[in-house]
C-alpha cells in the first residue's frame, strides 16, 4: 500500500527539480552569452567566477592568455588585479586597528613625522576614504620619470608629498592612489615588515591564496596571463611599469579562485571582526553631509534597490571587477588581460541576472501621453548641487545637466519612474505640494526639488570639413596611464580615452571642440610652423589637463 505513495512523492520531487535545474541552466546560459559577446575567442580574454550561497555556479575562461603564442585562457590564469589591491591594504589597516596598534583618527604624522600636511589634519580615515585632499601621484606628469624604476616606498612618497593639496581633508571625495601608498607605508612602519611580506604572511597564507602574489615582471609565475593594450591598428604588449610603483594601491596579482577565497574570508570574518567589516562596508560622508559611496577599500553601490559592495581595478594591460551582493550571498569576479574594455558593466549585468533582476531596456518602456510627460518638465536642483533640466520634444522626455552640452533620453517604466539608456541610472518623480525628484545611479542617490533656474543657451556647433578634421587625429598622452585617441570618421570626430568608449566632439570653432555626453571641452594647440596640433587641453568639470601628441 505504501509503494504508490512513495512513487507519488518521488514524482513530485522529480517535477519540482526540473524547473529549478532549468532556472540554473538559464542563468548559466545568460552569463555565458554576456561573456562570449564581449570576449571573443581569438582576442584578449577574461576569466570569471560566479558564486551563490557558498557554491560556485559558473566558472569559465574566454579568449587568449597569450596572443603571440596563441594560448587559450584557462580559469587558473593569474592576472594583475590593479586597485582591488586596495581591499587588502584596507583590511591590513583594520587588522592593526584590532591589535591596538593604530587608531583610524590618528594623524598620519604619527607614523610619517616629516610628511608636510600643509597646516591640515590628515587622518588614516581620510586616506582610506579618498578624502585626504593629497594629490594622486598617478595623475602627475612626473610619474613618467620613475614608472619603470624599482623605487622604494619613501621615494614614491617623496614624488608627491610636496604637491599642493587638491582640497582640505574631509571636504571632497576624489579617488586617490597616493592615500593607499601612504597606508602601505604605515603598515610597514608599524609591523617592521615590507608591505609584500605583510600581505603574504598575514593574508595570502592565512586564507590559503596559493596563487596570489605581490606583482613582479621578472619572476616566473606559472599561468600568468600576458597583458595587452589596444591601439588603432590592433593589440600591442602592455607598457612596462615597475610593480613597486602601484605598491599598496595596485600591485597584487591573483586568480578568480583566490579572490573568491578572499571574499569568503571577509564574509566569514576570518581576518577581521564583524565590527571591523562593518567599518569597511560603511558608506561614509564628507564634511557637508553628502555620502561618498565609498567605505574602506570598497565602493557602496546598488543594482536597482539591492545594495552591492564592489571594486574594480585597471593597470597597464589588465582590468578587473569584483562585486558582492550581501542580501543574496552572490559574488562575481572578472579578470581580464587587456585594459581596452572595463568589465564593470558586464559584471553588473551578470550580478543582476544571478539575483533575478533585469536591467531595463528601451523596449521595456511603456507609452505615456504628452500630458503625463509634460507634468515633469522643468528644472530640478539636487542635493549634490547639480541642476537637471527635464525637457519634452515630441513624445520623448530628456534630462540635461546644467553643466552639460548634451541631453539624455529618459524612458518611462511607470508614470513617475524613468530610466536612462544604461539601464542603471534613473529618475523618480513625485508631485505633492511641490515637484520633487530622486536621481539614482549605480553608486549614488541625490534628492532634488523643482527650481526656477533657467536653462543656459546651448553651445552653437559648426561643421568642419573632413580635411580639416584629419589634422587632429592621433594619440595624446593625458596622464602616464591614460591616452586619448582622437579618431576621425568622415566629417565626424571622436575622442576615446584608454579603457573607455569613444565620445563625439563637436566644433565650436576651428581648434575648439565640446562634448555633449559630459560637460567638457577640448582645445588643440597648433604649431605655427607646421600648422599641426602639438597638444590638446581637456577641460572637464573645471579641471584642465594638457596632453601632448605622441603619435
Amino acid at each position: 500500500m505504501k509503494k504508490p505513495f512513495i512513487l507519488k512523492i518521488c514524482c513530485v520531487i522529480l517535477f519540482m527539480a526540473i524547473p529549478l535545474a532549468t532556472f540554473a541552466q538559464s542563468i548559466e546560459n545568460q552569463i555565458d552569452q554576456l561573456m562570449s559577446d564581449q570576449y571573443k575567442k581569438e582576442a584578449s580574454g577574461a576569466t570569471i567566477l560566479v558564486a551563490k550561497d557558498g557554491k560556485v555556479i559558473f566558472r569559465k575562461a574566454y579568449g587568449k592568455a597569450n596572443l603571440e603564442l596563441d594560448i587559450d585562457m584557462i580559469p587558473e590564469n593569474i592576472f594583475e588585479i590593479g586597485s582591488i589591491t586596495k581591499q587588502f591594504t584596507a583590511v591590513g589597516i583594520l587588522m592593526l586597528l584590532e591589535e591596538g596598534k593604530l587608531s583610524l583618527e590618528d594623524e598620519i604624522t604619527k607614523y610619517i613625522p616629516d610628511y608636510p600636511t600643509q597646516d591640515t589634519k590628515i587622518t588614516i580615515h581620510h586616506l582610506l576614504t579618498h578624502t585626504s585632499g593629497i594629490k594622486s601621484y598617478t595623475s602627475m606628469d612626473s610619474l613618467r620619470e620613475y614608472a619603470r624604476k624599482d623605487i622604494s616606498p619613501t621615494e614614491l612618497i617623496d614624488a608627491f608629498k610636496n604637491e599642493p593639496m587638491d582640497f582640505k581633508p574631509g571636504e571632497q571625495f576624489r579617488y586617490n592612489n597616493s592615500g593607499y601608498a601612504l597606508l602601505g607605508y604605515i603598515i610597514e612602519k608599524i609591523t617592521g615588515k615590507t608591505y609584500e611580506e605583510f600581505v603574504q604572511k598575514r593574508i595570502f597564507d592565512k586564507v590559503k591564496m596559493k596563487n596570489s602574489y605581490y606583482g613582479s615582471k621578472s619572476k616566473l609565475i606559472k599561468n600568468r596571463a600576458y597583458g595587452y593594450q589596444e591601439r588603432k591598428n590592433g593589440y600591442v604588449n602592455a607598457d612596462y611599469i615597475s610593480m613597486k610603483v602601484p605598491y599598496a594601491a595596485g600591485s597584487l596579482m591573483s586568480t578568480v579562485d583566490d579572490l573568491y577565497k578572499w571574499n569568503t574570508a571577509i564574509r566569514n570574518h576570518k581576518l577581521i571582526s564583524k565590527e571591523s567589516t562593518k567599518k569597511a562596508f560603511t558608506n561614509y560622508k564628507i564634511d557637508n553631509g553628502n555620502n561618498i559611496s565609498y567605505g574602506y577599500g570598497w565602493f557602496m553601490a546598488r543594482i536597482q534597490d539591492v545594495p552591492v559592495i564592489e571594486h574594480g581595478g585597471g593597470i597597464f594591460g589588465y582590468t578587473s571587477q569584483g562585486m558582492y551582493v550581501p542580501s543574496e550571498n552572490v559574488y562575481v569576479i572578472i579578470l581580464t588581460n587587456c585594459d581596452c574594455i572595463s568589465p564593470t558593466d558586464i559584471a553588473y549585468k551578470i550580478a543582476a541576472v544571478t539575483i533575478g533582476k533585469s536591467v531595463p531596456k528601451v523596449s521595456d518602456a511603456i507609452t505615456l501621453n504628452k500630458e503625463q510627460l509634460q507634468k515633469w518638465v522643468g528644472a530640478y536642483k539636487f542635493s549634490d548641487g547639480t541642476i537637471r533640466f527635464i525637457t519634452l520634444k515630441g513624445n520623448q522626455l530628456y534630462s540635461q545637466r546644467i553643466d552639460s552640452n548634451g541631453k539624455s533620453k529618459i524612458y518611462p517604466l511607470s508614470e513617475d519612474h524613468f530610466f536612462f539608456d544604461d539601464g542603471y541610472s534613473e529618475l523618480l518623480f513625485t508631485n505633492d505640494s511641490k515637484r520633487k525628484a530622486v536621481f539614482r545611479n549605480k553608486r549614488a542617490e541625490f534628492n532634488g526639488e523643482e527650481s526656477d533656474v533657467e536653462m543656459p543657451e546651448a553651445k552653437k556647433e559648426i561643421q568642419l570639413s573632413a580635411e580639416v578634421l584629419k589634422k587632429y587625429a592621433g594619440t595624446y598622452q593625458l596622464m602616464p596611464n591614460m591616452e586619448l585617441e582622437i579618431i576621425v570618421e568622415g566629417d565626424r570626430i571622436f575622442g576615446q580615452p584608454t579603457n573607455q568608449s569613444k565620445a563625439e566632439l563637436f566644433a565650436e570653432s576651428e581648434d575648439n571642440f565640446f562634448l555633449k555626453v559630459v560637460p567638457a571641452t577640448v582645445t588643440f594647440e597648433i604649431d605655427p610652423a607646421t600648422k599641426l596640433p602639438i597638444s590638446l587641453t581637456l577641460d572637464q568639470g573645471g579641471r584642465k589637463t594638457t596632453a601632448k601628441k605622441i603619435k
